[in-house]
């Protein structure tokens, strides 16, 4: 694993990360805990859903993301700590059998002018599919510290 500081990150760097296998159990576990709607618990009454099937939540999809992001390609120095995010949307359900990973694009890279010890990161975290289709995608900002930082 490489230490990633402030210096080290330009933007247009792209970073991958491992695969999250959804399943029949994890969907009906993470949402019998967190998200209790039948169209995420109940097969038969999902098909009269809007989804028309068994959908995993968006906040099952989002947990898993940052799994993905922590145990991913992309390690600044002092964690993945967020200073909030502008934007975040679900572009299609997540299903059985779907296979995640997530994509981070770097889009912004500044000094914080009160800390210059540290700086902050926009990135664009795609979750994407086996086919590679979005899934979820939002936009983060993060706090990375400088190397020469005291």
């Amino acid at each position: 694993m490489t230490t990633i500081y402030l210096e080290d990150i330009q933007p247009g760097q792209v970073y991958g990360s491992p695969t999250y296998a959804v399943t029949v159990e994890n969907i009906k576990e993470f949402a019998g805990q967190w998200d209790p709607q039948s169209f995420h618990l109940d097969e038969d009454a999902a098909q009269d859903s809007f989804f028309q099937g068994l959908a995993a939540s968006g906040w099952h999809t989002a947990a898993a993301t940052m799994r993905l992001l922590v145990t991913g390609d992309f390690h600044p120095v002092n964690g993945l700590i967020g200073a909030g995010f502008e934007e975040l949307k679900w572009h299609r359900p997540v299903r059985p059998g779907d296979v995640l990973s997530v994509q981070t694009e770097v889009l912004e890279v500044r000094p914080m002018r009160s800390k210059p010890d540290l700086g902050l990161v926009k990135v664009r975290v795609t979750t994407l599919d086996a086919d590679g289709q979005p899934v979820q995608m939002f936009t983060p900002t993060l706090v990375v510290r400088a190397r020469n930082a005291p």
